[in-house]
């Protein structure tokens, strides 16, 4: 248990962490409430933001200055008109074991990174079946349905086959980090060695995170090349915000056997520089966080993501005891939010109006919550979320790295508003 006295002492810390990226630091007094950190650490990522471009006013996008030299932090750039050919030396977001060779492309967005990767598999492979399992993310199933017309999308059901059936066309697995516990868990039990690619979405997942490093080990065990595909505007921003930024990661492996994975890594990732140029997909230089990579950034990181999660397990004790039936999904896999349900069927726009609602309501009552969508806040956070195997519409809950006794308030007090509620939703 955190107490609010451990919490802003900590906030303190990312907060410095943050100050010590500006040219100039302010001199920022320890933070008294919830809301000033909230307050601060978005005000310091927007002066960093600005302090980038006054900086770099010479790297345009017409690279027209052969003396620009941009930068953000410990990443360096270099590029041509309008980033086509963007390179990018700096640290990983990720920790990789030995014994595997990787690729980073970066990209604007997280689903830009994941629509480049998918539009490149036109010219590699002619035809192949993607393998999805139930809950996986609605907008990436939706872009393979609308615009990949070489993947034939195969919605696995539950429980999930111990091994993919034979196919007379390459299988690729779609494994994302928003599915639930169960799920996951199921699918690493599988035997993958008849599947040809693993593409792993990390959203959800701290960089360092176990989970992550479990799936590796299985891939690997089973000599699937991987590719993960991730946005960084969530996780890795410490709750700030710090820019659209996606990217791409080629995983192969270096025993022997493993040789015709590491050929299809290379022209997939050919094809997705690409894709990334001919899309105008290229990562702009200004939305790369300045404070990635110390030690302190990946102490206080784990410390974050800790915290979420702890208050995630509280959460879902809390609303599986008040409200039963009202909840739909959680236990996700990540434990980073909840999804609930009403009585009533509902569409987008009713599960929006809900989410503010319920939202504009509590915050009046002074707790730290605002209608937002993403996760990895200071704040709690409530959007509409659709269910890509039900079709339905629920409101996403996203747990705070907040105090354990306030988060306990505001979840209790979810609770009962959602309860009390139900008649006008």
């Amino acid at each position: 248990m955190e107490t609010i006295e451990a919490y802003l002492e900590r906030k303190h810390r990312e907060i410095g962490l943050l100050n010590d990226c500006l040219m100039s630091p302010r001199r920022l007094p320890r933070p008294r409430s919830v809301d000033e950190v909230i307050r601060t650490k978005f005000q310091l990522t927007a002066m960093l933001r600005a302090e980038h471009a006054v900086h770099d006013w010479k790297a345009t996008e017409t690279a027209w200055s052969a003396s620009a030299s941009p930068a953000s932090g410990p990443f360096v750039f270099s590029y041509d008109y309008q980033r086509a050919d963007l390179r990018v030396s700096g640290p990983s977001f990720y920790e990789l074991e030995p014994g595997c060779a990787s690729e980073t492309i970066y990209a604007a967005s997280g689903m830009a990174a994941i629509s480049t990767l998918l539009v490149a598999f036109a010219p590699v492979v002619a035809k192949a079946d993607i393998l999805v399992l139930p809950g996986s993310y609605g907008e990436t199933l939706e872009l393979i349905e609308r615009f990949v017309p070489n993947l034939r999308l195969v919605k696995l059901t539950l429980p999930l086959p111990e091994a993919p059936a034979p196919a007379g066309v390459p299988r690729i697995l779609l494994l994302d980090s928003c599915v639930s516990a169960r799920v996951f868990d199921e699918a690493l039990h599988c035997d993958g060695s008849a599947l040809d690619l693993l593409v792993f979405d990390t959203t959800c997942f701290a960089g360092r995170s176990g989970r992550i490093r479990r799936v590796l080990r299985w891939a690997r065990r089973c000599k699937i090349p991987v590719v993960m595909v991730r946005s960084h505007n969530k996780l890795d921003s410490l709750g700030g915000e710090y820019g659209r930024l996606g990217s791409t990661v080629f995983v192969g492996w270096c025993e022997q056997g493993a040789e015709a994975g590491r050929a299809i890594l290379e022209r997939l990732a050919a094809e997705t520089r690409n894709a990334v140029r001919l899309l105008g997909s290229a990562a702009l230089p200004a939305h790369f966080p300045p404070y990635v990579g110390s030690e302190a950034y990946w102490a206080l990181t784990k410390a974050r993501v800790s915290a979420i999660l702890r208050n995630g397990r509280d959460a879902a004790s809390i609303f599986a005891r008040e409200l039963a039936s009202l909840a739909a999904e959680l236990h996700f896999t990540h434990g980073l939010y909840v999804t609930l349900r009403t009585r009533r069927s509902r569409d987008e726009a009713s599960a929006r109006q809900a989410a503010e609602a319920m939202s504009r309501d509590l915050s009046r009552k002074g707790y730290p919550i605002r209608h937002a969508g993403s996760f990895g806040f200071d704040f709690a956070a409530t959007e509409w979320s659709h269910d890509a195997t039900t079709d339905q519409y629920n409101v996403r809950v996203t747990v705070p790295d907040l105090p354990t006794k306030l988060w306990n308030d505001l979840a209790a007090a979810i609770a009962e508003w959602w309860t009390s509620n139900q008649c006008r939703l």
